[in-house]
């Protein structure tokens, strides 16, 4: 499913914990070899709510950063997720929990990395904000510095023009804010 093609029945804007999701996967260069970063953003508030890092880039990385997705947002309806064609994104595995999970599935057109332009866009910001401006000796030390990156400055600092120059957290209380004075 692509998309522009979301089912009648999901959720798909507005709600803080059932919005869409975007998963996609980077890496980073050590002297150790690279570190796969797989993330998950919301694509209401651009908050990254799950992230996972290993030395490959097994499904078991995507599923790690979904996991911490679901237990953070612990949705109770179906969401949507999207993503690349990847093999990872095509695994028995990921299906499997997509299903165990109520998560409904999009996927970009082959070879379209514009359909998962907010995916791509945070790896920009932490290639060009951070990791470009750094050289590191292990993958602990680039894991710990992409830590700090999402949940010390990315999610709750980072200002975004489509947040009204909030950042994603800021955003998701304000509209948890006016959510519960609309009730």
């Amino acid at each position: 499913m692509l998309l522009n093609q979301i089912p009648h029945g999901v959720v798909y804007c507005g709600a803080i914990g059932s919005s869409p999701m975007d998963d996609d996967i980077t890496y980073i260069k050590t002297y150790e070899g690279f570190l796969y970063l797989a993330v998950v953003i919301d694509l209401y508030s651009r908050r990254v709510i799950g992230w996972a890092t290993q030395s490959r880039q097994p499904t078991d990385l995507v599923l790690q950063a979904l996991l911490m997705a679901v237990w953070r947002r612990k949705p109770k309806q179906t969401v949507l997720i999207h993503t690349d064609q990847g093999s990872q994104y095509t695994s028995r595995d990921w299906a499997a929990f997509l299903r165990a999970h109520n998560i409904e599935h999009s996927m970009s057109r082959r070879g379209n990395c514009h359909d998962n332009a907010v995916a791509e866009s945070f790896f920009n910001l932490l290639k060009r904000e951070r990791v470009r401006r750094r050289t590191y000796k292990t993958r602990e030390q680039a894991r710990q510095d992409v830590f700090d990156y999402i949940e010390m400055f990315y999610n709750p600092k980072r200002k975004h023009a489509r947040n009204g120059m909030l950042s994603p957290v800021d955003f998701e209380n304000r509209q948890r804010n006016v959510n519960q004075e609309g009730v």
